[in-house]
């Protein structure tokens, strides 16, 4: 679990992204199954339906609570177990779209997770950085079977973390 704010800002291809890293000992297919297979997504975050083949699939978050209404996203890249980026074709919460991509490698047992959503709206960073601090926690507590409730976003994560996803956004542009 995270004890500080450890999200910082890249910038991709002109746009501007938080990214957040975590690490696993555990090989690349099983976090790969962790954040793509449903039922083990539903442990941490949420869910999803559909096809992906079809390139949509409708993700809702059950973390939220039973009243958070589903998403649907486009697949942009799947290339498994290396990397998932999605676009969400309806507007996420605080009405922005929501730009992921997470991309896995290992090495020597050892997975690193490197997750980074699109800052397309600077004013809302502040929650979202310690909201992916959050859920990220929670998929770190998941694979090690810890108990996932036991994280509390309130107490730990907002507005602790607040500040420093602000102070990364003061005064950036949006891609």
């Amino acid at each position: 679990m995270s004890t500080a704010a450890s999200g910082r800002r890249e910038v991709r291809e002109g746009t501007d992204y938080i990214v957040l890293t975590r690490t696993f000992r555990a090989p690349i297919q099983d976090v790969w199954a962790a954040v793509t297979e449903p039922q083990r997504l539903e442990r941490w975050i949420g869910t999803w339906t559909g096809d992906p083949e079809s390139g949509e699939v409708t993700f809702r978050m059950t973390a939220e609570g039973e009243d958070v209404e589903p998403e649907t996203y486009r697949i942009e890249v799947c290339d498994p177990p290396r990397r998932l980026r999605t676009n969400s074709l309806t507007q996420g919460p605080e009405g922005q779209e929501w730009l992921l991509d997470l991309q896995l490698s290992e090495d020597d047992g050892t997975t690193t997770l490197t997750f980074a959503q699109a800052v397309t709206d600077p004013a809302v960073v502040a929650e979202v950085g310690p909201g992916w601090e959050y859920y990220l926690d929670r998929l770190v507590a998941a694979q090690a079977g810890d108990e996932v409730g036991a994280i509390d976003f309130e107490a730990d994560y907002f507005p602790a973390m607040a500040e420093h996803y602000r102070a990364l956004c003061d005064g950036q542009r949006t891609g």
